[in-house]
């Protein structure tokens, strides 16, 4: 299954809900669903030979070491970018080669300009073995707690100071609408940089903004599941995005990667079914767009 705009490849994340962990079975329920591509974790030096064997893409692979690639302790960056460069040789050699990562430091009480620093200096030293195995990270732009890439202004200085053709970003316009980012505009900046893109989507609640704000949680309700009180993610479709127009930049911008639902959305996450419903229906919208 594609979509309609670019003819890109279509297919999830897996996040290891109970029916994707059996890895042969998952695959199964992939094929039976003319599903194209599964991103997988940090198992992929394990399980993307699988993947690909069954005639599946491996739309991204979580890099191997997160935190201790952006440490104040000089011997434990050493030690993960070690780690990380084996990791991706293998992972590669298995047939993923696109890592996804979002920039999250070990320390997140030290200043945000020290532990970009230290990200630089760790994904420079990286930088050799992306270029080397044509493989290539992807940043998501998650604005969790210490997260340093999720802002135009730390993208850019991330993209001028490691100053890789093959590193950049997953564009996932969710993120940006929640934190009130125009991600057209993103888009139009960094799409020379996208080599994978999340389906995922931002819901604003209009009433629920009047009712709560943006500052402040509800004293008296409870917040949704992937959300807050005034935003919730959702699978494409049921945003606020303009997925024609995201798949027409992508396409005029010679993009030639997938789109992954990533499945977060209160409505889709109790049981099986609905977990599998959830990335069949946004699959089968962008497959309309």
């Amino acid at each position: 299954m594609k979509t309609a705009t670019g003819n890109f490849p279509l297919g999830w994340r897996r996040r290891n809900f109970e029916w994707e962990k059996d890895l042969d079975s998952m695959i199964g329920w992939a094929k039976e669903n003319d599903l194209e591509v599964i991103d997988l974790g940090r198992d992929a030096d394990t399980s993307a030979k699988t993947v690909v064997d069954a005639g599946l893409r491996v739309g991204s692979a979580d890099l191997g070491v997160w935190e201790e690639m952006i440490s104040s302790d000089a011997s434990k960056r050493k030690d993960a970018v070690a780690k990380n460069a084996q990791y991706i040789k293998d992972c590669v050699a298995a047939g993923a080669n696109v890592f996804f990562m979002c920039m999250l430091p070990e320390d997140k009480e030290l200043s945000r300009a020290e532990n970009f620093g230290y990200m630089v200096e760790s994904y420079s030293e990286l930088k050799p073995v992306f270029e080397e195995n044509d493989a290539y990270l992807v940043i998501e732009g998650w604005p969790g707690p210490g997260s340093l890439v999720c802002t135009p202004e730390t993208y850019r200085a991330f993209i001028e100071k490691v100053d890789s053709p093959n590193m950049g970003v997953n564009y996932d316009p969710s993120h940006l609408v929640r934190m009130g980012i125009d991600p057209i505009r993103f888009l139009r900046e960094f799409v020379g940089h996208v080599f994978h893109v999340h389906g995922k989507d931002t819901m604003i609640i209009d009433e629920n903004l009047y009712q709560y704000g943006n500052l402040q949680e509800s004293t008296f309700e409870s917040p949704y599941k992937y959300g807050g009180m005034n935003w919730r993610y959702t699978i494409p479709g049921h945003g606020v995005s303009d997925w024609k127009l995201i798949l027409n930049i992508l396409v005029e911008n010679n993009y030639n990667g997938c789109v992954s639902i990533e499945l977060e959305d209160h409505f889709y996450d109790d049981t099986e079914d609905e977990q599998k419903q959830g990335v069949l229906q946004g699959v089968k919208f962008l497959a309309g767009s």
